[in-house]
């Protein structure tokens, strides 16, 4: 049984479309780019979750013009084939000069990657959202984040906001290095990475890891939807952390062409 005080609580904010400008572009490395986007529309701008995620809108292959979905009643989008939309972290947002940060993982396939590797100052993208965060309770001094490469710009902005009194072991299954992708924060961090060139998974490295206390424990876990779930699964079932204290979320789908965000809670 989950105490209601170590329950996240769930903001939601008002939804509309933007228009963002690519402001600069920053090469992590050869699988990860990131991408400045600035803009009259971020004025409103919020993010009050660390694992926030926007709906990035990109032209046809091929084209500059935008085409966006109109927006129903129920706050989510009509459907429209035209349009192509995939999810992503800010990773950073500074209000005052209204300046996002998104970090682009570059996959073999698919137009968000391919519009990622070409992209070049003054290309506009549309965004909407986000719909919702999901804030922490500071009774929660205990964290366990897993993920994939995917998974970085929420784990990296989650660490950033840590205060020295938490703890946080990090799993990772990751192509990036500490030098292309460095994790920093004020909490005591341990970090543990599968070995690259190996058949080591993150499921495996879980079962060799010592977790901290459940009783204040918040867990984020977000990579293929398939290892996510039997992550959470291991976790409620082996390790007995309640359900209410886990956050998954399936950032894609093997077999599919981009990011493609599912909450498997």
């Amino acid at each position: 049984m989950t105490s209601t005080e170590h329950i996240p609580a769930k903001i939601r904010h008002p939804l509309r479309l933007r228009r963002i400008e690519v402001a600069e572009i920053i090469p992590l490395s050869s699988t990860m780019q990131r991408i400045v986007f600035k803009g009259d529309d971020l004025h409103d701008f919020v993010t009050a979750g660390t694992d926030d995620h926007v709906k990035l809108f990109f032209p046809q292959p091929g084209s500059d013009e935008l085409i966006l979905p109109e927006i129903g009643a129920d706050r989510s989008a009509v459907h429209d084939p035209r349009v192509i939309a995939r999810d992503y972290t800010p990773r950073r947002f500074d209000e005052e000069q209204r300046e996002l940060i998104i970090d682009f993982v570059l996959h073999e396939e698919g137009p968000a990657t391919r519009w990622a590797a070409q992209a070049r100052k003054g290309q506009i993208l549309g965004m909407g959202g986000p719909k919702a965060s999901h804030i922490v309770p500071d009774t929660l001094t205990r964290h366990l984040l897993i993920g994939d490469d995917t998974a970085l710009p929420a784990i990296a902005r989650t660490l950033e906001t840590l205060p020295p009194n938490h703890r946080a072991v990090v799993l990772l299954d990751t192509r990036e290095t500490e030098k292309s992708y460095p994790l920093f924060s004020h909490a005591w961090m341990e970090v543990h990475r599968c070995q690259k060139g190996g058949d080591e998974t993150l499921h495996a490295l879980l079962r060799h890891v010592v977790l901290p206390a459940t009783d204040k424990l918040h867990v984020w876990i977000a990579a293929e939807i398939s290892v996510v779930r039997t992550l959470r699964d291991h976790l409620v079932n082996e390790e007995a952390v309640p359900r209410a204290q886990i956050r998954a979320a399936g950032y894609w789908r093997r077999g599919d062409d981009d990011d493609t965000l599912a909450d498997v809670n």
